[in-house]
């Protein structure tokens, strides 16, 4: 959609046109939506330790935030690569113009990377059944964090292209991993919570993202910016390293 988004402004304007895209999207996801099945008859299936109900909306916050080792890492993780898709966003199409790419050649830059995020979780979730959430997960981060930093010192069109499909593996690697680590950890009847928790961390991270890479360019400049973000999924994947249990059944 990004590519399309950029060819469409290059030939028809940047409004409204490339706004019609999103606007089609939303509806076929409204549509279906409509073919969800409900899952309640799954979760009852699935064995409890038959505390769980007595959680609190506020207990979960709190485990899931901070007083759980693995959640809170899991959470912790989720935000920074959250945030680096804030700033990339944000910043990638600056970037790229300002190295004097053409408004299509960013927007492939921009496409490849969430188009190989997309693609590679195809595998990357089937590895982490196999082989276990942490070591993909620690992997992951500092794979995106060297993606990052790797844009900044090259200066060639598809070495950036190259970079940008980095990035996307990165974040491939630890996008659904995240997500089945907290369903591991969290029992049937605070999972939903759990998630909800971890999901406010980790979408917020687009906010803080956008931000703080616009203060950052603002005081220092873009490549500073670029660069400074790219720590936070470095020390995320220390962080997991450190305090991560394996949340793999089987491999605990």
């Amino acid at each position: 959609m990004a590519a399309v988004s950029g060819m469409i402004a290059v030939t028809y304007g940047s409004r409204p046109e490339p706004f019609y895209i999103g606007v089609l999207v939303a509806f076929i996801g409204l549509g279906l939506s409509l073919f969800v099945r409900d899952t309640t008859n799954q979760v009852q299936l699935q064995p409890t330790s038959g505390s769980e109900k007595t959680r609190s909306a506020r207990d979960v916050f709190m485990t899931t935030t901070w007083k759980d080792r693995s959640l809170s890492s899991l959470t912790v993780a989720g935000l920074s690569t959250n945030l680096k898709d804030g700033m990339a966003w944000g910043l990638f199409p600056i970037y790229f113009a300002a190295q004097g790419l053409s408004l299509a050649e960013v927007g492939l830059i921009v496409a490849v990377y969430p188009a190989a995020w997309g693609f590679f979780q195809l595998f990357t979730g089937v590895w982490s059944d196999r082989i276990g959430r942490k070591g993909l997960i620690v992997a992951g981060m500092w794979v995106q964090a060297g993606s990052l930093w790797a844009i900044l010192v090259m200066s060639d069109y598809w070495q950036w292209v190259l970079a940008a499909v980095m990035l996307g593996i990165g974040t491939a690697m630890v996008y659904p991993t995240l997500q089945a680590s907290i369903s591991d950890v969290a029992e049937p009847y605070w999972r939903a919570s759990a998630m909800g928790v971890y999901r406010f961390w980790r979408d917020s991270g687009y906010a803080f993202g956008a931000i703080f890479a616009g203060v950052l360019t603002d005081i220092l400049s873009i490549d500073w910016a670029i660069g400074l973000v790219a720590v936070l999924p470095f020390l995320a994947g220390l962080n997991a390293l450190g305090r991560l249990r394996e949340t793999l059944p089987g491999l605990r």
